[in-house]
């Protein structure tokens, strides 16, 4: 059974086996956390994202883009872009679909702990409420369809604010 839990902290500094990356669709790491990211890991994160769209184009919703963490502790980086929040269109879903793809490359690179930010909660102007109680959802909803293949999901939140949201989420 995968342990899911909220903490406060730098998602750069953790040691698990993979860390998201709240990308933008071009892997420009320019603001927020992926460029906390790209500062904490070094030049390689640039690198090896300029590589990964020159040979697969933008990253686009549902897609996962997977690079070495240079030197955090993490082993990968799991890029994925969430969606921009606008009224008209389906944001949970698309949320829910950006998640699930994070978690699958996970799996798919045999990755047993896994951190998340809140993604599309900053400069994409989820309302961080929404934004988590979606993440949380999503995760959820995976694990269970996955039992013993995830064995911790760490929900990190940088501030009280966006920690409180997650732990608020999870109940």
């Amino acid at each position: 059974m995968t342990r899911i839990t909220a903490l406060q902290g730098d998602i750069t500094t953790l040691d698990v086996d993979a860390i998201v990356n709240a990308a933008n669709t071009n892997l420009q790491h320019g603001g927020g956390v992926a460029l906390a990211i790209s500062r904490a890991g070094g030049p390689i994160i640039q690198d090896a994202s300029d590589d990964w769209t020159r040979e697969h184009g933008p990253l686009t919703s549902g897609t996962a883009a997977v690079t070495p963490a240079g030197a955090m502790p993490a082993r990968i980086i799991i890029h994925v872009a969430g969606p921009m929040f606008r009224d008209g269109q389906d944001n949970e879903a698309m949320l829910r679909t950006t998640v699930t793809a994070a978690l699958d490359a996970a799996s798919e690179r045999s990755c047993r702990s896994l951190a998340l930010p809140a993604i599309s909660a900053g400069i994409y102007g989820y309302p961080l409420d929404q934004a988590t109680k979606v993440i949380v959802s999503a995760t959820q909803a995976w694990c269970e369809h996955h039992p013993d293949t995830l064995d911790q999901v760490l929900l990190v939140g940088f501030d009280a604010r966006v920690t409180e949201a997650f732990r608020a989420a999870l109940g």
